[in-house]
């Protein structure tokens, strides 16, 4: 068995570099329109939930760029404890974002979704589940490839 300190395993995009580009675009096209809080919170959480070093220190970063606070990046894994420090709207994505990436039940709960469906549009909603889609993406690639926090994609 691994332990979490092992080795870089494989340089998925250096590798393969036509796998890059196109997960880069639906990130970007995903996020078109969307808070840019918003957009890091779920980032960081469902990479927390998959438990990607590289893309939490990469979000976290992004998000103290866009004006997070410490205690609401620290607070995240715990948000539905904190209800004070995240907005309903906000609160709603974030279930969103762990029904989308967990799947335990092998679908989005109907409440979930409706939950999220009062905060956002349609366009808005299609926005978040490709942006959720996209980051755990990213966290499979790059957990399996065992690509390290602060590394290089």
């Amino acid at each position: 068995m691994s332990t979490p300190e092992a080795a870089p395993r494989l340089p998925v995009f250096r590798l393969a570099p036509d796998i890059y580009a196109p997960l880069l675009a639906l990130t970007r096209a995903a996020k078109k329109g969307l808070d840019p809080v918003l957009v890091e919170l779920l980032l960081i959480r469902a990479s927390q939930l998959n438990r990607c070093a590289f893309c939490l220190d990469m979000h976290v970063t992004d998000a103290r760029k866009a004006g997070v606070s410490e205690e609401r990046i620290t607070l995240l894994s715990a948000w539905e404890e904190a209800p004070a420090h995240y907005t309903e709207k906000e609160r709603a994505a974030l279930a969103f974002t762990e029904a989308v990436t967990v799947l335990t039940a092998g679908f989005v709960p109907d409440e979930v979704y409706e939950r999220a469906a009062a905060h956002f549009d349609d366009a808005e909603l299609a926005r978040l589940l490709a942006l959720i889609t996209a980051i755990n993406s990213w966290n499979r690639l790059n957990v399996a490839a065992r690509t390290p926090a602060g590394g290089v994609l």
